[in-house]
């Protein structure tokens, strides 16, 4: 009875892990996401883990259902209606795309998911990430949600499709 107690210990405390991690995490910037015609909603929140490995955390509604490229665009800037504006993705030297021969760009995330609801959740490593020299430098940047999956090696952009959604960084 007694080698059950700690399983089930760790049983009952797995609905907390989530909270409690995230409460040790302070967050480093954020974005508020929008679509062209405010269909779709959200934030992305960024976070630098205590081994200085970047963390985004994505929350977006109003999606279509499916795959979506999503990355971070080296100007802070969604004032072009397709979110032109926001440049290309911060590629630092590297490629773009997990794929290709010297990737990925530092802004480069995994496709995401928007179920039927629109709802589209999850969380993103990106250790190549400078927080201080790729967001909070003096152009900013900016979250770009694509209409297509990006296939992770074609260049400049991973053939990710339009531009659904942008979100301009805030450092907190």
């Amino acid at each position: 009875m007694t080698r059950k107690l700690p399983l089930l210990a760790a049983l009952l405390a797995l609905p907390l892990a989530p909270a409690l991690a995230e409460s040790h995490l302070s967050p480093y910037a954020a974005a508020e996401v929008s679509g062209a015609e405010g269909e779709i909603a959200g934030s992305v929140t960024l976070y630098e883990t205590a081994s200085g490995t970047v963390l985004a955390r994505i929350n977006l509604s109003g999606l279509p259902e499916g795959p979506h490229g999503i990355h971070l665009h080296q100007t802070g800037d969604c004032s072009a209606a397709d979110f032109s504006s926001a440049g290309g993705h911060i590629a630092g030297d590297q490629q773009h795309g997990v794929l290709a021969e010297g990737g990925p760009h530092p802004g480069d995330m995994p496709n995401m998911v928007a179920g039927a609801d629109g709802l589209m959740k999850g969380d993103a490593f990106l250790p190549l990430l400078d927080l201080e020299g790729m967001i909070a430098d003096g152009d900013g940047a900016a979250l770009i949600v694509h209409a297509d999956p990006d296939d992770y090696s074609s260049q400049p952009s991973g053939n990710a499709g339009s531009r659904l959604a942008c979100g301009v960084f805030e450092v907190k």
